[in-house]
């Protein structure tokens, strides 16, 4: 049952406003039992058009609105009636609606021509949605995905000041004006320094990354990069919070000529010893390691990771600083206290990406030791990317298909969810679960995180 007000209040409302016709609906997934959503009858599939007269653009803009006492509410409901709602509430109670996109005015894409770009990096014939460049703050702001600042507007600037949008994550890989115009093919990428001078002088702040290209962004110009954003920690303000420095990513399916050479052994280690030495004088100069090398270089290179504490709060996990530490460090809790024996007799496989399996020999080994338990571990390469040592979040349906064909599997297998889609049963190459577990002719379990690895392994669930 709709709690309606008088529309004709609505209706005065937003007749005061100038909206762009480019905001859609923003259309609710889910509502919180029990919330005041659920309590004004918002049901799933329910569009939520204006608040207090006003159209949301976005997610951003919605947590905003909200925090009114007063609200009066625009709704399309799916039998496509409008209805209008008042409502009173506290300035910290929510409204419990979850929406099927964080965007409701469509996505900021890239205007920049990376010849390392990812998504220009995959096959063609795949879904369009594979394609989109994300380069928008609002999404950088609210989950943490990089943006470049160069397809900002000025209104985009105001807003970023106005909503206190801050910290954003940056992609840098160079603060040299014509070396950075020249990695991103866009001229507007020389006004980085002046765009975090900008920053700086409104008290917002950024997560940074370098991506290392061999031969182009690395040597003596990831040594001023890093000094320079170093020296934005060092002012009054510290626009940048931290850095996180990763190798380019290549597959097969990037054009030939684009001049980009991957990561080997011995760039990794010159590149560790670099940052290390630059580490290390970061933590003299204000407390902080402020740089941190994503944990493949040490992978790649053959070398043991850092310890936990110098990853300090790891504030580039997600950047995968510190996350394949982490993992460890808790896969080996999760191994420590295991039975000494399992009353059935079971069997299963755990895949991941080569560049980890040798790091997860010790967590293995005590699984085995569990009388009636065999664990087969797979560190599997990508000929779909063409990659020999990849991460695991990057291995595909085929990638599976391909390593595990003829393997011995057990009673299931165990996948992590980094495979997946965000929110899908998809892999990176549209393939499903269920057409590689036919494939297999395999069940498989899709886990998530290291005690559900190992509870799966032991056949709990």
């Amino acid at each position: 049952m709709w709690n309606e007000s008088s529309s004709d209040i609505a209706v005065s409302a937003l007749s005061n406003q100038s909206s762009s016709p480019r905001i859609l609906p923003a259309e609710i997934a889910s509502v919180e039992r029990g919330s005041i959503g659920e309590l004004l009858g918002f049901q799933a599939g329910d569009k939520l058009i204006s608040i207090n007269g006003v159209k949301p653009r976005d997610l951003i803009d919605y947590r905003f609105l909200v925090v009114e006492e007063e609200l009066q509410l625009e709704v399309l409901d799916q039998n496509g009636k409008t209805h209008f709602v008042n409502l009173e509430k506290d300035a910290d109670d929510g409204l419990g609606l979850a929406f099927t996109e964080a965007l409701f005015d469509g996505l900021k894409q890239c205007n920049n021509k990376c010849p390392f770009c990812f998504i220009d990096q995959q096959p063609p014939g795949k879904r369009e949605s594979l394609y989109l460049k994300d380069d928008d703050y609002r999404l950088s702001f609210l989950y943490g995905s990089y943006l470049t600042l160069t397809n900002l507007k000025e209104t985009d600037w105001k807003r970023i000041e106005e909503q206190r949008l801050s910290p954003l994550y940056v992609s840098v890989h160079a603060t040299d004006p014509e070396l950075r115009s020249k990695l991103l093919v866009n001229p507007r990428a020389g006004y980085l320094m002046k765009q975090l001078n900008w920053l700086a002088e409104r008290n917002l702040q950024i997560h940074a990354q370098v991506v290392v290209c061999p031969g182009i962004n690395d040597g003596p110009a990831l040594e001023k990069t890093l000094q320079d954003l170093a020296q934005k920690r060092l002012k009054d303000w510290p626009v940048v919070i931290s850095t996180a420095v990763v190798p380019v990513g290549l597959t097969r399916f990037r054009p030939v000529e684009d001049g980009l050479i991957p990561v080997d052994a011995p760039c990794a280690k010159r590149v560790i010893k670099q940052v290390e030495t630059l580490q290390d004088q970061f933590q003299s100069a204000f407390g902080s390691r402020f740089a941190w090398l994503s944990d493949e270089w040490y992978l790649i290179a053959g070398e043991p990771l850092p310890p936990r504490n110098d990853y300090e709060d790891l504030p580039q996990q997600e950047n995968g600083v510190g996350s394949i530490r982490a993992f460890l460090e808790k896969i080996e809790l999760a191994t420590t206290n295991l039975p000494k024996k399992i009353i059935s007799p079971r069997s299963c496989s755990w895949v991941v990406g080569r560049l980890v399996h040798e790091a997860l020999a010790s967590a293995h080994h005590r699984l085995n030791s569990i009388e009636n338990l065999k664990v087969y571990l797979y560190g599997l390469p990508s000929p779909y990317w063409g990659q020999d040592q990849v991460v695991t979040g990057l291995l595909t349906g085929q990638d599976l298909i391909k390593g595990l064909n003829g393997l011995e599997l057990g009673d299931e297998l165990l996948l992590p969810e980094v495979m997946l889609r965000t929110g899908e049963e998809v892999f990176l190459d549209d393939m499903t679960i269920k057409e590689v577990s036919k494939v297999l002719d395999i069940p498989i379990r899709i886990v998530h995180g290291a005690d559900e690895i190992v509870a799966s392994a032991i056949g709990i669930r």
